[in-house]
């Protein structure tokens, strides 16, 4: 099974997926639009092992996620909201609602900053409920009265982020530390005479090591021969 971001190439297949399961569907329009205003947070679930039969056959997509960012939030902090989220019945209870959900939420604190992500579910739905407040850690904030086309009742829903910022600025630094220790001593800087290529333009000092792929451009590490 394979987790990747949605493309526009996607768009009938989520949709049919959508219309498959789910009771709240959608005009292809409004997928494009999630697609095109925030190309990072939506991903698909893709059955790999489905055998290809020519080069211009479709993936089979078993689930997705489609995710954005609140544009004008009310309470004035960048959040998050999961529009839909679907897995086909023949690929349930595998894990895969529940990576696509991390997988979205981690892009939205990477790439917006977002303090935390929300979404609505039907009052009736079990299976959704306890995976949103069960595996994801979700709370219920509130019910908002007939909030489906059927009149029926959803609970408004909300999980903080701030756990996953810290995992992933923990992750950086461990990263950092490691790179540290591995480059201790490497000998010489390489780069222009007279030139400090671990130096950048802003007076910034960086590592540069021997062997690795830099942070610098190639142009910047390549060697003048000025004898000839």
């Amino acid at each position: 099974m394979d987790i990747r971001l949605l493309t526009n190439a996607d768009l009938p297949l989520i949709q049919h997926a959508n219309l498959e399961n789910l009771p709240e569907n959608y005009f292809l329009k409004y997928y494009l639009y999630h697609s095109l205003s925030w190309p990072q947070l939506s991903f698909v679930a893709v059955d790999v092992s489905r055998p290809k039969k020519g080069p211009y056959d479709y993936p089979k997509i078993v689930g997705y996620v489609l995710a954005k960012m609140e544009e004008e939030p009310s309470d004035g902090v960048p959040h998050g909201h999961i529009t839909s989220l679907s897995v086909m019945r023949t690929h349930r209870k595998l894990g895969i609602a529940e990576k696509l959900m991390r997988q979205s939420q981690l892009a939205m604190v990477e790439t917006y900053q977002a303090k935390y992500v929300s979404l609505h579910v039907r009052v009736s739905n079990v299976a959704a409920r306890h995976l949103y407040e069960n595996t994801l850690g979700f709370t219920n904030e509130k019910v908002e009265s007939k909030y489906y086309a059927d009149k029926e009742d959803a609970f408004s829903m909300r999980l903080n982020l701030d756990e996953i910022k810290k995992q992933i600025e923990a992750g950086e630094n461990n990263g950092d530390v490691e790179e540290d220790k591995e480059h201790e001593d490497e000998g010489d800087a390489v780069g222009e005479v007279g030139k400090d290529p671990g130096q950048t333009a802003e007076g910034k000092q960086i590592k540069i090591a021997l062997g690795k792929r830099p942070a610098l451009g190639v142009g910047d590490l390549v060697e003048k021969d000025d004898s000839k």
